[in-house]
């Protein structure tokens, strides 16, 4: 499971249905939805 900060709910939570995606600067990241609010979250990595 994928950890990520949800702005909303202001917690650290895991992501519900991560997927990978890269982005315009070409850096990897981890995009998913919180289950607790349905807030979309991202992870960027390395």
């Amino acid at each position: 499971m994928v950890t990520a900060y949800c702005v909303k709910c202001k917690a650290s939570r895991e992501m519900k249905s991560p997927q990978s995606v890269t982005m315009k600067n070409g850096r990897h990241a981890m995009k998913g939805i919180c289950p607790i609010c349905g807030t979309g979250m991202y992870k960027i990595g390395g």
